[in-house]
């Protein structure tokens, strides 16, 4: 599976957020739904919540849609 860098200009993004940066979803209420509805892990471990803060080297893996590495601008 190919890895797709999300670049962050901050110390760190909700995952609420990186949902939007990354094109996954569209808006707040979409990303929730997503959180709900997808199989989301963070390096490794399970997580759905909106507020959970990715660091540059995190890596999330959403079943079906794709990987993705956070990197630092």
């Amino acid at each position: 599976m190919k890895t797709d860098k999300i670049e962050i200009t901050s110390d760190y993004i909700p995952l609420g957020q990186f949902l939007k940066l990354a094109g996954i979803a569209d808006t707040g209420g979409q990303a929730k739904i997503i959180l709900l509805e997808a199989e989301i892990t963070v390096n490794g471990e399970k997580e759905n919540r909106r507020g959970r803060k990715l660091y540059p080297g995190d890596h999330v893996v959403i079943k079906g849609t794709g990987a993705f590495e956070i990197v630092a601008d």
